[in-house]
């Protein structure tokens, strides 16, 4: 290097990638990388970082995340903060009733994340059943936002679930536009008639509520979704997969050569059904949690093992208890007649529990979680190599991970405002030790440094091949 002086050195720790671990040093100017090697060869640092004992990974990515309903964007940024993620991907939103367009509501997020968020914000959009909506598809591609979400169920009492000949269109746009279409692939005619026909007979328990939703049904969802990105040539990525029978369906497209890729979630790795006896309601998630001693969470973890699976995303998307507790009546149908909310958080668990449950636990390589939380995400969504990865010229966003420390979920530490984890009293292994966003730090040691209006509004490219096969 020719410079006399770098802002930041991390030394000390063991440096990670999506396909190594070695010992080096990283030395930051500005808001980028300037060099990783010896850290004798380095220049000297205005502040030195000792990471000694501890993992440098790229800067976490949670790539699902909801926060429309309850937390703002500046919550979520401090919520995922906490937890070592280091950029969000979540779903912007619209004024249904005034027809906004997607680029004015563009404009507003990016406004509103340069004033509020802690960390760094890209952005999808769920294309809702409004067919207006696509007229702004083009020029919102242009601006950045290269990654939609349709919804292919939420039948009853929702303006989500689209049709098939809406979809193709969609994803006929998308595809032109460079874009990937996401699809929540649960068959949403078949599950309104299990529903109806479980409330017909009075099987409205929260343990009623898996019933509705088998896993055939997002099997056969998959293959529709599979068969129309084909025919419209647009990559698809099947959000929250939860079942064995979804991932052969798209195991086999891949190996086909379909562009098809996919994520998996915390609940659906370390959960069961026997969750909605335990906390009811607050356990209603979509695709629903599956049998303890079912094929599925193995399949998962497989799944992940071997690269069929691309990612791991938390589908951060909590509802008040309030507004879940009727559920304990009726799962399907509130008082007033409108469904029992569907969600739960898990922005801030996410990352914590894929360390511990993934690597320390089950012996998962310290690279796969650099694959399925880094590497992967940025790929897909159009931020690589800026994010995602470690190398000269990108941007400075490492987590740190501490695997000799501990810490167990507890709710009432969290940031969010649903007071609640389904993981509550999880002991992990491993914790968050410190991030930087740009070269700044972000958490120290369980603080915040940064303030809200530090995070930047991210455009994103077009989507490329997240990695595959198995993991060393």
């Amino acid at each position: 290097m020719n410079q006399s002086r770098v802002d930041t050195i991390i030394g000390g720790g063991k440096v990670v990638t999506s396909s190594e671990v070695f010992d080096a040093a990283i030395a930051i100017v500005g808001e980028q990388i300037a060099a990783i090697g010896p850290e004798h060869l380095l220049p000297p640092a205005d502040r030195y970082i000792d990471a000694t004992g501890k993992y440098v990974l790229p800067g976490l990515i949670d790539a699902h995340v909801h926060l429309d309903r309850v937390d703002t964007y500046e919550l979520g940024s401090i919520a995922a903060a906490h937890s070592g993620i280091t950029t969000l991907i979540p779903f912007g939103t619209y004024d249904d009733a005034a027809e906004q367009s997607l680029p004015e509501a563009i404009n507003n997020h990016r406004e509103e994340i340069d004033s509020t968020a802690v960390l760094d914000f890209g952005f999808h959009f769920i294309l809702k059943n409004r067919p207006w909506v696509l007229k702004g598809l083009p020029q919102a591609l242009e601006m950045g936002v290269t990654s939609y979400k349709m919804f292919m169920t939420y039948k009853k009492g929702l303006t989500s679930m689209c049709d098939d000949d809406y979809i193709c269109e969609a994803m006929s746009m998308v595809s032109k536009g460079g874009g990937v279409l996401q699809l929540h692939c649960e068959s949403g005619s078949i599950i309104d008639y299990l529903e109806d026909k479980l409330i017909e007979d009075g099987c409205v328990h929260p343990t009623d509520f898996p019933g509705a939703c088998p896993d055939w049904a997002e099997e056969e969802a998959i293959n529709r979704a599979v068969k129309m990105g084909a025919v419209t040539n647009c990559p698809i990525y099947v959000v929250h997969l939860s079942s064995q029978v979804g991932l052969e369906r798209i195991k086999r497209a891949q190996a086909e050569g379909q562009r098809v890729w996919t994520e998996t979630c915390p609940q659906y790795l370390l959960l069961s059904d026997e969750e909605m006896s335990r906390v009811g309601p607050l356990a209603k998630i979509g695709p629903p949690l599956r049998p303890k001693d079912g094929p599925d969470q193995p399949a998962m973890w497989k799944g992940l093992e071997l690269g069929y699976i691309s990612t791991i995303g938390s589908d951060h998307s909590p509802s008040p208890p309030g507004s879940k507790q009727p559920g304990w009546n009726n799962i399907f149908i509130g008082p007033d007649g409108t469904p029992i909310p569907f969600g739960s958080p898990g922005v801030e668990t996410a990352a914590p529990l894929a360390y511990s449950e993934g690597v320390a636990k089950r012996g998962m390589p310290i690279t796969w979680l650099a694959r399925v939380m880094s590497e992967n995400p940025a790929r897909i969504f159009g931020l690589y190599p800026r994010k995602g990865s470690l190398q000269v010229g990108t941007d400075a966003d490492l987590t740190i991970i501490d695997p000799q420390d501990s810490m167990v979920i507890r709710a009432k530490d969290h940031h969010g405002n649903t007071g609640y984890s389904l993981f509550e009293g999880w002991e992990l292994s491993g914790k968050p030790y410190m991030s930087m966003v740009r070269g700044q730090v972000l958490l120290n040691r369980g603080i915040l440094e940064q303030k809200p209006g530090y995070g930047s509004f991210l455009e994103c490219g077009g989507p490329r091949a997240p990695l595959g096969g198995p993991v060393h």
